[in-house]
Parts: structure tokens; C-alpha cells; sequence
């Protein structure tokens, strides 16, 4: 039994990454979590006593919320049953990156789907605020859906990696069940935009490959292209269905988050996306 939580702000967006969350673990026995997360349009003393459950005044916020969740719950229902597939609605007065990491730690939650905003430009991607965020305060997987992405069958993952950070199987655990549930193959990508690699991240290596030693992987290095743009260039020239992220502080991942706020200088990536949390020790 598997616990998903899907965030919902009753978008298109935010619907077509449940479509892809049910069409993804159609097979698997899973309880998602639909939430719906809310604050006050203006603020108000009465929530000083604890939110909207203690005021005596109704909030629209509220009656919204529980609404939409009960639309899209009935919206499941109708086009999209499975029997090994069940539902809990939850509504909640919270931040969503504060509810997210509640609802992990209360419901044994494994991952978050969410969707992504578009893009715009040839080479930029917006996540949009809440993804952000998400991603960098999640202490679990997020498994992010681009607006226009459909479900197809995971055959090959590409996995970027810089060998600088000895990867946990633990952490590593989410991707290696894709990877055996669909049978498919991870490339791990890597590029050389400097120097050689060191004695550390040549260790590293190593112990990835004794990690993905029971899945199908294959290892490529390019030289001469800087990141982001060779991962880029390498999805634009392959067919695969899945991109995977080691999320830890200065990667390059975070270097990019870091850039769409400053430059508007974005990531295009038009599959889904897992970033996986990283808390193994970085050693230059």
C-alpha cells in the first residue's frame, strides 16, 4: 500500500498531474491524498484562535475548498475508477509546504505528484512559486508534472549527477522502484565542464553503480557543455519519459532555481521530473 499526496488548487494544471498520478500507479494499491490548501483573503482576529474552525463567521475560503475537492473527487470517480485505488480529501488552513511536510510525517506519505506552470521562451521553465518551494522543503520525493505532459510508459530515466555527494540507497529507493516496476533503463549523465573527476567523486561513482546494481543503467559523460544546457540538448535528442534529481544545496539543480529568480533564466523540461531529497554528506 502506497500513500501519494496531490496537492490541488482545482487548475487544469493541477488536474492533469492527478491524470498522470493515477495513470502512473494504475497497477499499485495506493491512497492519494487530495489537498486543498487555503488562507484568508484578509486577515481576520478570529483566526488567531486556531483558524476557521474556531470562528463564528463563516469563511468562503472554506466552502471553496471543501467544494472543489468534492468535485474533483467525484471528477476520479467518473472517468478515471480503479478498484486498488482510494481517497482521502484533505482541506487544510496551512501553507502548503507546511501542510506537505505535516501530511508525511501524519499519513506516512512516500511522494508528491504536483504540476508545474509552462513555459515560455525556448529554453525557460517556470515551476511556479508553490512547486518551488515544495521541492526545496519536502523532506520526501516530488515527482512534478508539466502542464502539457501526458502519461506514457517509463522506459528510459535520465539521472544527471555530478559525483560530488555519496548517494544513500534509502534516498536512491524511489527511483529504483520506477525503474523496476516499469522495467526501464537510468542513464546516469554527467558532465565534464571542467576537470577531470577527483578521487572522491570517482568513489562515488562507484558506489552508485553497486546502487543501481539490480536495474537496468548505463553510464554517459560529454564534454564541452555547460549545465543546464547539455541536459537539455540530451533530452531534446533521446526519447525518455522521466527525469531524476538529487536536490541538494549548490547542486545544479538548485544553482537553476537559484537563476529563475535572478535572471529569468529557467529549466525546460517538458516530462515529468522526480527530485529525490539528498542529506548524504558533500565531500570536494
Amino acid at each position: 500500500m502506497k500513500n501519494i499526496l496531490i496537492p490541488t488548487d482545482f487548475s487544469p494544471n493541477a488536474w492533469n498531474a492527478i491524470r498522470y498520478a493515477l495513470e502512473f500507479f494504475k497497477e499499485e494499491t495506493v491512497t492519494f491524498y487530495l489537498l486543498h490548501t487555503y488562507t484568508p483573503a484578509f486577515y481576520r482576529m478570529d483566526y488567531m484562535l486556531g483558524g476557521p474552525a474556531f470562528s463564528a463567521i463563516p469563511d468562503v475560503g472554506v466552502d471553496i475548498s471543501l467544494a472543489g475537492l468534492e468535485k474533483t473527487l467525484k471528477d476520479i470517480q467518473r472517468q478515471l475508477p480503479n478498484p486498488k485505488h482510494s481517497f482521502e480529501t484533505v482541506s487544510a488552513f496551512n501553507l502548503l509546504t507546511d501542510e506537505v511536510n505535516e501530511l508525511a510525517q501524519q499519513k506516512g506519505i512516500e511522494m508528491v505528484v504536483m504540476g508545474t506552470k509552462g513555459a515560455t521562451g525556448a529554453k525557460q521553465f517556470f515551476l511556479g512559486s508553490n512547486t518551488i518551494f515544495v521541492i526545496r522543503k519536502a523532506k520526501i520525493p516530488v515527482l512534478a508534472i508539466p502542464e502539457k505532459s501526458k502519461h506514457r510508459k517509463v522506459s528510459n530515466i535520465l539521472f544527471p549527477t555530478g559525483y560530488w555527494s555519496k548517494y544513500k540507497i534509502a534516498e536512491l529507493q524511489p527511483l529504483l522502484e520506477i525503474a523496476k516496476t516499469n522495467k526501464a533503463k537510468i542513464t546516469v549523465f554527467h558532465v565534464k565542464e571542467e576537470y577531470d573527476l577527483t578521487e572522491q567523486q570517482e568513489h562515488n561513482k562507484t558506489h552508485l553503480k553497486k546502487c543501481l546494481k539490480k536495474v537496468p543503467y548505463q553510464f554517459t559523460e560529454i564534454r564541452e557543455k555547460l549545465m543546464p544546457n547539455a541536459i537539455l540538448d540530451h533530452l531534446e535528442g533521446n526519447d525518455f519519459q522521466l527525469l531524476a534529481m538529487m536536490n541538494r544545496g549548490h547542486s545544479f539543480f538548485e544553482r537553476l532555481l537559484i537563476k529563475q529568480n535572478i535572471d529569468q533564466i529557467g529549466f525546460h523540461v517538458q516530462i515529468p521530473f522526480l527530485v529525490l531529497p539528498d542529506t548524504s554528506k558533500v565531500i570536494h
